[in-house]
């Protein structure tokens, strides 16, 4: 078994769409399919949403809930970082060799938790 997708909640949906169409250029991902409340991108067999909560509810995001993404190469960790957070979002973390792996975070708009690492 494998990761399909991951969905993550937004509560202003075109400013998180335009936040993840920023982030994604030049990595491979491309947006496959929009509607009046989520937006899919997709990487080879993965794909990512962002979606006003189905509850109608406000979104929030998880105490110790992240999502990492495997950027390959440490410069890309460090060009995903500096473009997350050029967008708007927060640094949670700056580039940096943690253990095995050389690893950044940052918080999307809505405070979501990003993972980039090697």
């Amino acid at each position: 078994m494998k990761m399909n997708y991951v969905v993550l909640g937004s509560n202003d949906l075109e400013a998180s769409i335009r936040f993840y169409n920023s982030l994604f250029e030049d990595t491979g991902f491309e947006q496959l399919f929009s509607n009046e409340r989520m937006t899919f991108w997709r990487y080879k067999e993965f794909t990512f949403s962002v979606a006003e909560p189905f509850d109608g509810e406000e979104a929030t995001n998880g105490n110790g809930t992240m999502i990492g993404f495997n950027a390959e190469a440490k410069k890309e960790v460090v060009r995903l970082y500096d473009k997350a957070v050029e967008l708007g979002g927060t640094c949670a973390g700056k580039p940096a060799q943690r253990g095995l792996k050389f690893a950044a975070y940052v918080r999307d708009l809505d405070g979501n938790k990003i993972c980039f690492f090697e």
